[in-house]
């Protein structure tokens, strides 16, 4: 027996999950009307207040739409409690106390990564460009960058035009991202500087396992501790220990 007076919540709940499913692609209006069954003048209604509200976002090209940025919050608040955090707690501490610096633990959910767990070093000076809880497109931090290595071309294309005001606002432009993607992906981890925070440095990992890594790992601090000879040793160990 159904809910009397939540219809409307049932069939915006029945749009929801069928952009969660489709969250890669994204669905047309037509798409969104297939798979709930709705008719179309409700369909575009309910994708219209979605959007409104940040729980779908639709792509100005393609006119396809995907799932926002507070349905994303929603499932990234579930994540908190997850075995992923518990699992990997010890590894932040042990890195934090080998680097004496700030190591980061963050997950993906479609478009974005959200940070789960931060873990500081001895080292005096401190940084707060990533805060627990923080979210960003793919691609944008260090652990973004490893995870956003991962996609396929299309997919970081794609990624890339959807949120390109964020990525050119953080010295991400094409040109500058390729050459980043490249070469995570030939070291098996990133290094960024001055994108999040000027004057901040960092490299990052993904936690493997699976076909879609969906975790990462980072450790930061100002840019002055961070020079290349010490992002190469941090990548190392980065590495080392997430594959042990």
């Amino acid at each position: 027996m159904e809910t009397p007076g939540a219809q409307n919540m049932r069939r915006s709940l029945h749009v929801l999950r069928a952009l969660a499913a489709h969250q890669e692609e994204g669905l047309s209006v037509n798409e969104v009307m297939e798979i709930t069954a709705l008719e179309r003048s409700t369909t575009h209604r309910l994708l219209t207040c979605l959007v409104e509200e940040q729980f779908a976002e639709r792509d100005a090209h393609s006119r396809r739409y995907r799932l926002g940025l507070e349905a994303m919050r929603l499932g990234f608040a579930s994540l908190k409690r997850a075995p992923l955090l518990a699992s990997y707690q010890p590894l932040l501490q042990r890195l934090a106390r080998i680097s004496e610096d700030t190591v980061f633990l963050l997950a993906r959910q479609g478009d974005y990564t959200v940070c789960l767990a931060r873990e500081e070093g001895a080292f005096p000076v401190k940084i707060f460009s990533t805060r627990v809880g923080d979210i960003r497109p793919l691609g944008i931090g260090v652990a973004g960058m490893a995870l956003l290595s991962t996609c396929a071309d299309e997919e970081v294309a794609r990624i890339r035009a959807q949120h390109a005001h964020a990525f050119e606002g953080a010295g991400l432009g094409p040109t500058p991202m390729a050459k980043a993607i490249a070469r995570t992906r030939r070291l098996g981890y990133s290094e960024l500087v001055d994108t999040v925070t000027e004057g901040v440095a960092g490299v990052g990992a993904i936690i493997p396992g699976g076909t879609t890594p969906f975790a990462a790992i980072s450790i930061a601090a100002i840019k002055p501790r961070m020079g290349p000879a010490r992002r190469a040793e941090l990548g190392k160990l980065l590495l080392e220990h997430l594959s042990a």
